[in-house]
């Protein structure tokens, strides 16, 4: 019966490190999905700024 009893204890561990592996995994891919992200966001940003600043330059050469 100890042997039993120790064989599912191990069994519970082995599936515990199993679903600790399986959210540290996930956790790591949300992670890169949002830095994936900002970067995305980032560089709309940066682009609607060039943007602005082109108008800005257009418009004060036509002031001259």
């Amino acid at each position: 019966m100890n042997t039993e009893t120790n064989r599912s204890s191990e069994m519970n561990l082995m599936y515990e490190e199993l679903a600790r592996a399986q959210m540290s995994e996930r956790l790591g891919e949300a992670q890169s999905r949002r830095r994936g992200h900002q970067v995305v966001v980032a560089r709309r940003l940066s682009r609607r700024a060039e943007r602005a600043a082109l108008q800005a330059r257009l418009v004060l050469a036509r002031s001259l």
